[in-house]
């Protein structure tokens, strides 16, 4: 099912007081949709519910943490009390973690994957029976990365996360489709873009380690590219356009697909794959 006009409809948008979320929210709002902010961020999350107030939308913003259920139950709760309905479910919040696979705690593993890839699941799980219910059609963007398409060296943690979010996705899309659902499914893989995910440990509160900050070589790889990323703004064009495509695969960095088109060579010929790390633009997505 694909959406084609967006006005009076409703996005709900996890991470959505920056970065790509908050994008997605100015996207939504200039479409003319209703939108409900869902962040782990209190003083952000409130200073976006009120300028895009203030341009006349009717936002709906709600603290949430992504990894807990409850907060997913409710944040579904207060979205159909308010509006009625959820047309498109971006999940997008996310977090990103350094250090060596063997390096990370058990604390980094839950802390990481509790958001990124359990998030995401939480999201699908109290989202799609609402939708399924609807008559309308309705679109679900899960936000992966090119680090859930193509590995290598750095951010172990946060690429099996992302692996995970294509899968779920991919899963997700032939589910629906099976069933003959109303409901869309893209999963989105972009390279580095403007945001602060290089800041990921700035909210977390479970006192674990912060090996993202610790580690000298880890903030300047992401550093820089992140300060060569592209904008938000433009991720956020390019996911709208896709949805209205019925895209499932969106890869808006250029050259993605021909790093895709390389590991899939080195899988089937059962190669080695080289040792040479990836380009900043081609590695990681960002929330």
């Amino acid at each position: 099912m694909i959406v084609e006009n967006f006005r009076d409809k409703v996005a709900v948008i996890t991470g959505g007081a920056s970065g790509i979320g908050r994008a997605f929210a100015d996207r939504a709002v200039a479409e003319g949709m209703k939108v409900v902010l869902a962040d782990v961020e209190r003083e952000p999350l409130l200073r976006a519910e009120a300028e895009l107030s203030e341009r006349g939308a009717q936002v709906l913003a709600i603290e949430t943490d992504v990894s807990k259920t409850a907060d997913m139950a409710q944040l579904a709760e207060q979205t159909v009390s308010t509006f009625g309905s959820v047309h498109l479910l971006f999940n997008n919040a996310g977090v990103a973690l350094g250090g060596r696979i063997w390096e990370n705690t058990t604390d980094d593993w839950d802390w990481i994957m509790g958001v990124n890839l359990m998030g995401v699941i939480h999201g699908i799980r109290v989202f799609v029976p609402i939708m399924l219910e609807q008559a309308d059609e309705c679109h679900i963007v899960n936000t992966a990365s090119m680090a859930g398409l193509v590995a290598g060296s750095r951010l172990g943690a946060y690429k099996v996360t992302k692996f995970g979010v294509v899968a779920l996705s991919e899963t997700l899309y032939f589910e629906l489709g099976e069933d003959g659902a109303n409901i869309g499914v893209s999963v989105l893989c972009p390279g580095f873009i403007r945001t602060q995910i290089h800041k990921s440990h700035r909210n977390r509160t479970d006192g674990g380690s912060q090996i993202l900050s610790q580690n000298a070589k880890e903030p300047s790889f992401l550093d820089e590219g992140v300060a060569g990323g592209k904008e938000p703004s433009f991720i956020a064009d390019y996911v709208f356009e896709g949805i209205r495509a019925g895209k499932l695969y969106l890869l808006p960095h250029e050259g993605s697909g021909d790093r895709v088109m390389h590991r899939a060579q080195e899988i089937v010929a059962e190669a080695a794959p080289s040792l040479e790390r990836p380009t900043f633009t081609s590695l990681s997505g960002n929330q």
